[in-house]
């Protein structure tokens, strides 16, 4: 019962259309490293918000407004993510260069056999 499977073989891939389940992989790993340093941005500007409309109360602004605490927060954020979540952003960065390269040259496997080259097996 494999004569639906026999396309995608002989397109170089194991997976559906003549994709590698490297390629699935690094796509996860990719989407889990993105997002990885994506919710600690975000936990970084949600914790300083708190501490900022926190220290306002703190000093005696009653009526301080969370919208500017959000603000100020997310400015602060900004450079202060970058700095401090560094090994993640460098992390996400070569996952998403390593899936790029994958995808790069996948296609350029799938143009060369579409031209007929019978080079683009390797």
């Amino acid at each position: 019962m494999s004569g639906t499977d026999g396309g995608s073989e002989a397109m170089g891939g194991s997976g559906p259309a003549g994709r590698s389940d490297a390629v699935g992989g690094s796509g996860a790993r990719m989407a889990i490293d993105v997002a990885v340093y994506t919710l600690a941005r975000l936990l970084l500007a949600a914790v300083l918000t708190g501490l900022i409309f926190f220290l306002a109360h703190l000093i005696g602004i009653a009526e301080f407004p969370l919208v500017v605490a959000v603000l100020f927060a997310i400015v602060l954020a900004l450079p202060l993510g970058i700095w401090v979540f560094a090994p993640l952003r460098r992390r996400a960065t070569a996952s998403i260069a390593e899936f790029d390269e994958r995808r790069r040259t996948d296609r350029d496997q799938l143009r060369a056999r579409l031209r007929g080259d019978e080079s683009a097996s390797e």
